[in-house]
């Protein structure tokens, strides 16, 4: 059974910081490229980082470099987005994803708020 399963959520006040975990299982995760998504509120779903399966390669979109970093450790079959100088904007819920070829797997989404 596959699964996706999503830690590190919650409230945080603007200019802080947290790490998000995604652990996968069911699959051969070393070999899949993992992303992680968001989607605010009446808002489109977004790209926020990837990271190769093999090289390791990694891109973000604009509103987030400088200030997130996203890192898989194989071992562990876990990928992690370490999000820094969070802001109101970065309020939304994010989404952990598996792909390779035409297979493709979500984890469950965790909401992160940013607020004072």
């Amino acid at each position: 059974q596959v699964q996706l399963v999503e830690s590190g959520g919650g409230l945080v006040q603007p200019g802080g910081s947290l790490r998000r975990s995604c652990a996968a299982s069911g699959f051969t995760f070393s070999m899949y490229a993992m992303i992680w998504y968001r989607q605010a509120p009446g808002k489109e779903r977004e790209l926020v980082a990837g990271i190769g399966s093999v090289s390791g390669v990694t891109n973000y979109a604009d509103s987030v470099k400088g200030r997130f970093t996203i890192s898989r450790d194989n071992a562990k079959n876990t990928v992690y987005l370490q999000m820094n100088s969070l802001k109101p904007d970065d309020t939304a819920v994010y989404y952990c994803y598996a792909r390779r070829g035409g297979k493709d797997y979500w984890g469950q989404g965790t909401q992160v708020t940013v607020s004072s």
